[in-house]
């Protein structure tokens, strides 16, 4: 029985990974799309002789790349900032305060 616990925790486990996993690569993709989309009617749009390389037209791809870069951390380098097994030692602290029935 406890073996049963055991694989179905590491199945849910394996699951929110591939879920934020997933998650990213759609961000990823919507960036992509998108930014396409604006660099292509920001051509459209120019004036003749008018130069393309100017910051107006940087700037979605700057800001929303930083929340993508950001997003790609929080996935795929989480022990970077919170160490290996974060998550895990603090439900289980949470866990052992809440026998005690105290939430500090």
């Amino acid at each position: 029985m406890e073996n049963r616990n055991l694989e179905q925790e590491r199945y849910q486990r394996a699951a929110k990974r591939v879920k934020q996993i997933k998650g990213f690569y759609t961000h990823a993709l919507v960036y992509t799309v998108i930014n396409l989309m604006i660099v292509v009617i920001n051509i459209q749009n120019l004036d003749v002789g008018e130069s393309y390389f100017q910051w107006h037209n940087f700037t979605t791809l700057f800001f929303w790349g930083l929340g993508l870069l950001a997003h790609g951390l929080s996935v795929f380098v989480p022990t970077f900032v919170m160490g290996k097994d974060w998550e895990e030692r603090k439900i289980r602290e949470y866990m052992e305060k809440t026998k005690s029935n105290r939430w500090d």
